[in-house]
């Protein structure tokens, strides 16, 4: 006589895996053409194998931003685009800001479609405002946080404040890497790689005392020090921000005393 095995109870508890919720530090890449031939040799000089960051990224996560393009940008084949990022240690995950046919291609090479940020809001300039007042609302921000890094960074060191600002009180040599989802201070010799705004903070700015870097990025929107900085800027007290007309574009404005 055969006996059938016994179903497990049904409220036993499941031990293999758990699904939870996870909030990752995402890149964006904002793409300005569909030309994959002058974007891949735009990326690959700047962070390919043989490019002058070839160990910038880390098969960080990637949200490719389709927003700045016209509309009615024709659709093409998206594999080579993603050769060309995981060639510069990103992986694609994510696609947003696209038109129906690119986001039909996208879902087609595994890609998922993510939210659009908040529209950015034109912020009123700090001299028309009391300090009292611009510092009551940076307080009011939620989720605040800060990380301070009290040791200078050396070349190859890379810091990662998550969520949160970061303050470092000694130089980042050059080769170290200085990240965070919010604004970057350096109060000492910045002549490392700072991004801000990693997660697509738009508002995030970057301050130094001494603004000499190999790379800065805010949201994605990034400079190499093979486009110089004006003489009033480089090594000078200087903060980094993005532009509020929405063209994204770097602002970098002295610090005067």
């Amino acid at each position: 006589m055969s006996v059938s095995p016994a179903a497990p109870p049904s409220n036993q508890a499941l031990v293999s895996f758990e699904i939870k919720s996870a909030q990752l530090p995402l890149v964006a890449l904002l793409l300005k053409t569909t030309d994959w031939d002058l974007l891949a040799a735009d990326l690959l000089r700047q962070f390919g194998p043989e490019g002058e960051n070839p160990a910038f990224f880390d098969h960080d996560p990637l949200v490719l931003d389709f927003s700045p393009l016209p509309t009615d940008s024709p659709v093409q084949d998206l594999k080579p685009l993603l050769q060309t990022l995981r060639a510069c240690c990103l992986v694609a995950v994510a696609v947003r800001g696209a038109s129906a046919v690119w986001m039909q291609a996208a879902l087609a090479v595994g890609l998922v479609e993510a939210p659009l940020d908040l529209p950015r809001v034109r912020p009123v300039p700090v001299e028309a405002l009391p300090q009292p007042v611009a510092t009551q609302e940076r307080r009011a921000l939620p989720g605040a946080a800060t990380l301070v890094i009290d040791k200078p960074l050396r070349s190859g060191q890379k810091i990662y404040a998550r969520g949160a600002d970061l303050v470092v009180l000694a130089m980042v040599n050059q080769g170290a890497e200085v990240v965070a989802d919010g604004n970057i201070h350096v109060y000492a010799p910045l002549r490392g790689k700072a991004m801000a705004g990693a997660s697509g903070n738009t508002q995030a700015r970057i301050f130094s005392l001494c603004l000499e870097p190999e790379l800065i990025s805010i949201a994605g929107v990034y400079r190499t020090s093979e486009n110089p900085l004006a003489a009033d800027i480089q090594g000078k007290p200087a903060q980094v921000r993005l532009s509020d007309d929405g063209q994204d574009k770097l602002l970098f404005e002295a610090l005067n005393p």
